[in-house]
């Protein structure tokens, strides 16, 4: 018997939404580092039903991550510091990617890099892609060797100097983004200057747990990064704030998203697609059941197409 449990989506909605130029069948998509690089979640949700799968970010080159412990729950998330472990572009484009084409996917590929030139590197490496893989998200969260000890996603010109030399990938970029930071609004510009069609809103937030009994962090690295509900309010003021700073940039929400309400609310706050990450550690079948509950939200309340829901407080 199949261990797959989507729920049904109702046909009295139009599930359909747009981000730049990229057309989805629905706004619910995985969220990159928490669903794999390929068909890991095959045996529970139909990847042919989901808006797309965004694998886990992608080097230029394979990437061992940091050391571990990597991984540590909260009391209302999930603290990490995989480190971008990965098999590097090539290499997922050889032995994981056709298994996504082959299951009708929609795919967005993930990249990071410490440098420009890191990041120049894998968007090449994706060129000439198959159909399927209509975007690139570009992971700004990363250490940046070229302009000093800081995060490219927090500071506006090196943001902007990443997506630009992404272009190679030949398909609409896509630019994430850092909550951790007072610069958003400038970042978002400037990345949508430089050439990205859309930013995802938002990555990780900084944190740190302590083994109390030995003194020391309990992550491998130290710090990491907290995600799930606890950062939910957080991200939807981020997707707020830039949609009304900039409302012709389209937006992607993501933050401890587990119900088709939560995705409601990034809807509603100007984000025309939403993320599910972290949720999906707990149940493999998160993404189809916050679809399955937009879905009857709308049904319920009398939208007829989720198109309607977006940016709805702005008025």
């Amino acid at each position: 018997m199949s261990r797959k449990r989507s729920p049904r989506t109702s046909a009295s909605v139009d599930l359909r939404t747009d981000v730049g130029s990229v057309q989805l069948r629905n706004p619910v998509m995985t969220a990159s580092g928490t669903a794999g690089y390929g068909t890991e979640l095959s045996g529970f949700v139909d990847l042919d039903e989901v808006g797309a799968i965004v694998v886990k970010s992608l080097g230029a080159e394979p990437w061992p991550g940091n050391a571990a412990p990597r991984v540590h729950g909260t009391d209302s998330g999930m603290l990490n510091s995989v480190g971008l472990q990965g098999p590097g572009v090539a290499a997922w484009r050889r032995e994981q990617l056709p298994a996504l084409v082959s299951a009708g996917a929609t795919v967005v590929a993930s990249i990071w890099g410490r440098s420009v030139e890191d990041y120049a590197d894998a968007a090449a490496a994706l060129s000439d892609l198959p159909s399927a893989v209509v975007a690139v998200e570009v992971n700004l969260s990363c250490p940046n060797l070229d302009g000093g000890a800081h995060l490219f996603a927090h500071d506006p010109d090196a943001a902007a100097a990443v997506v630009a030399a992404c272009a190679a990938a030949g398909v609409p970029r896509w630019a994430k983004l850092s909550p951790n930071t007072d610069r958003l609004v400038d970042v978002a510009r400037a990345v949508g200057e430089a050439g990205a069609e859309a930013v995802t809103l938002v990555n990780t937030l900084l944190g740190m747990v302590i083994d109390v009994e030995h003194r020391r962090p309990l992550l491998g690295a130290g710090g990491g990064g907290l995600s799930g509900p606890a950062i939910r309010p957080v991200a939807v003021r981020a997707v707020h704030n830039v949609r009304a700073a900039l409302p012709d940039l389209p937006i992607i929400g993501v933050g401890g998203i587990t119900t088709g309400a939560h995705a409601v609310e990034f809807l509603l706050a100007g984000a025309s697609a939403v993320q599910v990450g972290t949720a999906t550690f707990a149940d493999p079948r998160a993404t189809a059941h916050v679809l399955g509950g937009l879905a009857s939200w709308c049904e319920q309340h009398g939208v007829g197409s989720v198109r309607e829901l977006i940016g709805g407080v702005h008025g």
